[in-house]
């Protein structure tokens, strides 16, 4: 069998893990196996729709909320009793942080951030991203049980062509107070509704908005479009931006519908942060910029000059 890890957060699912749960759903079907699924703490339904025979319900009363040593310990303990053929995860923070803790616990090697797979019966021929997604490295992963997690946003999640006959059955781990060494005990809200990494629209500034007062326009812009401002790692080394806005290698990791760069060069680090944006467009004066080139959709000219005609164009639309 292909066992997946559902990540979650107090049942609420991980926008992508249902990404991990179609690319292990793949490599099921190719290499003729059960698809199965591990839940911790919370039930997760619809998982039969995408392929999902038995869901492993994963409980204990000190699973009440998410401690990665926690959830580490309860995996590792399924996998040693169910011996499938390889672990499946999406490679968020979360994923990768459980499946590091279930590598260490069991003794077997873990491939972060997988691209693409092919599978042997001893030997598997692994594609992965490495250093934020500016390497592409081939590994050959060789283990009795394969652990692994899949690159956020390489693959679509989508629903199998029919829903699978789904049972539950339930495991109990043992847990004790080294298991419970991280635990989140407080939850503030620090953001209401659209952020950065869920964003369907991102107005994004590099260091071609000249200030912060510069980033007015790009506010304006984004709120018409109903989505938030980004910016590129000069823009939080001015001070011009927190370093939430931050997209890019060492910021946030996104993936929207509309990618809107202004001013922005598209150097690797930032690129690698956005590569998976539906539709680029850049805005910028430089037409040999690495943004420019790449982006579905240039404009050669200055910012301040476009983005307040393109909002005058929304706001006329709008009005009439």
């Amino acid at each position: 069998m292909i066992l997946t890890l559902i990540t979650h957060d107090l049942g609420v699912l991980e926008e992508t893990t249902l990404q991990a749960l179609t690319f292990a759903r793949g490599l099921a079907d190719d290499l003729g196996l059960e698809l199965h699924a591990a839940v911790i703490g919370f039930e997760i339904e619809n998982l039969a729709d995408y392929g999902v025979s038995v869901t492993h319900l994963i409980g204990h009363d000190q699973l009440d909320d998410y401690s990665p040593s926690a959830w580490g310990v309860s995996l590792a303990q399924l996998v040693e009793t169910l011996r499938p053929t390889a672990v499946v995860a999406i490679g968020s923070d979360r994923g990768n942080e459980v499946m590091a803790h279930v590598g260490a616990i069991s003794g077997l090697p873990m491939v972060a951030n997988v691209r693409e797979i092919e599978a042997s019966d001893e030997s598997w021929s692994v594609l992965r991203t490495r250093w934020g997604g500016s390497l592409l490295e081939e590994a050959s992963l060789r283990a009795s049980i394969k652990l692994l997690t899949v690159a956020e946003h390489n693959t679509q999640a989508s629903p199998g062509d029919q829903p699978s006959t789904m049972t539950t059955e339930t495991f109990k781990p043992e847990l004790d107070d080294n298991s419970l060494l991280t635990k989140i005990v407080d939850r503030v809200t620090v953001a209401e509704g659209v952020t950065l990494a869920t964003a369907p629209v991102i107005v994004s500034g590099g260091r071609g908005v000249g200030s912060a007062e510069g980033f007015a326009s790009l506010e304006e812009l984004a709120g018409l479009l109903g989505g938030v401002v980004g910016c590129s790692r000069v823009v939080t080394n001015n001070g011009w931006r927190p370093h939430s806005d931050q997209v890019g290698q060492t910021g946030t990791v996104v993936a929207p519908d509309i990618y809107i760069a202004c001013g922005i060069s598209g150097a690797i680090q930032h690129w690698v942060g956005m590569m998976a944006a539906k539709t680029i467009i850049a805005i910028n004066t430089d037409a040999e910029a690495p943004m420019v080139t790449k982006a579905d959709y240039a404009v050669v000219g200055d910012l301040h000059e476009i983005l307040p005609a393109v909002i005058d164009e929304i706001k006329r639309r709008q009005d009439g």
